[in-house]
C-alpha cells in the first residue's frame, strides 16, 4: 500500500509541477483579466482561463498576449525525491534494480516504457555512484542520476 501511495504521489506531483511563469510572468488573457490580483484563487482562475481558451499557448507560439519564450524556464520547488520517504524507497529499489519507486521516478522523469529497463539497470549498476553515502541529499541524488543518464546512449535524450 505504501508503494502505491508513493507512486501516486510522484505521478501527481509530476503532473502538478510547472515551470515558473511559462511564456513570461504576464502571459495570457487570464493574467490580463486578473492583473493586480494576488492569492492562490486568482492565480488558479487566471491559469484555468488561459488553459481553457488556449490563448497562452497561442501567445507563446506567436509572441503575442504578453508572452515571451526567450527566457529560460525555472522551477523553485523541491525535488520529488525530497518528499518524505521517497528517497529511501528509490534507494532500496535501485539496490535491487526494480520496484515501484523506480517506476514512479522514471515516469516522473518522462522516461518512456521501452527505456525503463535500461533506466533500472543504470540505477542498479551505479548504485554506489548515485548514493555515495548514507546522508546523501535528494538534490545530489538527482545530479548523480542526471550525470549518469547524460553518458548513456539510450537515456541521454531524457535529460
Amino acid at each position: 500500500m505504501k508503494k502505491v501511495l508513493l507512486a501516486t504521489a510522484l505521478l501527481g506531483a509530476s503532473f502538478s509541477v510547472q515551470a515558473a511563469a511559462p511564456g513570461g510572468p504576464g502571459c495570457g488573457w487570464g493574467n490580463l483579466l486578473f492583473e493586480g490580483k494576488s492569492g492562490t484563487g486568482m492565480h488558479l482562475l487566471a491559469t484555468v482561463f488561459n488553459g481553457s481558451t488556449g490563448n497562452a499557448t497561442f501567445g507563446m507560439s506567436s509572441g503575442t498576449n504578453g508572452c515571451d519564450t526567450s527566457g529560460a524556464l525555472t522551477y523553485s520547488g523541491e525535488s520529488l525525491l525530497s518528499m518524505n520517504g521517497v528517497l529511501e524507497e528509490v534507494a532500496q529499489d535501485a539496490a535491487t534494480g526494480n520496484g515501484e519507486a523506480l517506476t514512479a521516478l522514471s515516469v516522473s522523469m518522462g522516461i518512456q516504457t521501452e527505456d525503463r529497463a535500461q533506466f533500472n539497470a543504470l540505477m542498479h549498476q551505479n548504485f554506489a555512484a548515485i548514493f555515495p553515502r548514507q546522508d546523501v541529499s535528494a538534490g545530489e541524488v538527482m545530479q548523480n542520476i542526471t550525470a549518469l543518464m547524460q553518458k548513456d546512449q539510450t537515456l541521454a535524450k531524457y535529460v
